[in-house]
């Protein structure tokens, strides 16, 4: 018992530690998170007020500040909480001879670092898109994913509202996705994470950017707008599910681009009964709300 907790402790003041040491600038500039999470939202944010795709829309969006703790909360202060359960689990594997390398089924270790790199991110974008149709198709995890949908004005800043829960389905799958690909070291795995980030951003931003005959591979505002729209085809529990790449919408047939205003009533049906604030958001989920509970 007391390697376990040894374990969370020294995972959770880890990740502490990293994240304190990122703030001072005491890491790698290229590894840095926390100001390359800002750098890349003052890009996308000023790319926004000088491009707007819906003019009408404020700077100060609805619920930016709101959406702007989501960010920070969901990127670092739950990674870092979350941090020690995992080291748990792992020494769990580790101790009931489970080596995680076993679980590799293909060999990255002779390929170039580029290969390596590009493999990487389509299998976890791959991994993504698929736990993202589940979060729409099962109702319970659908109850979660509501915090994300409850965005109702579009920013760079709504890429990272979601309900803590979302970081417990998504990180063990992409975890499998990373220990699948035997012979990759992830040292290097920052790369993708910041493209990530960017394409995040700006699929959730207030400008029009469709990326030209690249749009069937790179997911994009107009396309995730509708992913995010009030009034989805009938029969349908969602579109657009892309995270960064977009072919896995193509590929599986839930792409959906009706037309490219921009002016889309967003959210989902009775979004009026939702909670508006942090907290209230945080708990809906567990419990059904009182639209459930009169029927």
């Amino acid at each position: 018992m007391t390697k376990y907790l040894d374990a969370f402790i020294n995972a959770f003041s880890g990740s502490l530690s990293w994240t304190w040491k990122s703030i001072v600038f005491d890491v790698p500039w290229y590894t840095n998170y926390f100001w390359g999470l800002l750098l890349i939202s003052l890009v996308v944010w000023s790319l926004e007020i000088l491009f707007p795709w819906r003019k009408n829309q404020s700077i100060f969006r609805k619920d930016f500040w709101l959406d702007f703790f989501y960010m920070f909360f969901n990127f670092f202060v739950f990674s870092i909480i979350i941090s020690g359960f995992y080291k748990v689990l792992e020494l769990l594997f580790s101790s009931n001879g489970i080596p995680i390398k076993s679980l590799a089924i293909v060999d990255l270790s002779k390929l170039h670092m580029a290969w390596q790199l590009l493999i990487f991110f389509i299998v976890l974008d791959f991994v993504q898109w698929f736990t993202h149709v589940m979060l729409h198709k099962f109702p319970a995890l659908w109850n979660f994913h509501k915090v994300h949908h409850s965005v109702k004005e579009m920013g760079f800043a709504a890429h990272l509202r979601y309900h803590w829960m979302e970081n417990i389905l998504y990180k063990p799958l992409k975890t499998f996705g990373v220990l699948i690909l035997g012979g990759f070291e992830p040292e290097q795995a920052y790369i993708v994470h910041f493209f990530a980030i960017t394409i995040g951003h700006f699929n959730h931003s207030n400008i029009k950017i469709t990326w030209g005959p690249f749009r069937y591979i790179f997911n994009n505002p107009v396309m995730h707008l509708y992913h995010h729209a009030y009034t989805i085809p009938e029969g349908s529990y969602g579109v657009n599910f892309g995270i960064s790449l977009s072919l896995w919408d193509y590929i599986f047939k839930t792409n959906y681009i009706p037309e490219e205003s921009g002016n889309v009533r967003l959210g989902f049906e009775g979004d009026e009964h939702f909670p508006k604030g942090f907290v209230k958001q945080n708990l809906y989920g567990f419990t059904k709300d009182k639209e459930e509970q009169k029927e």
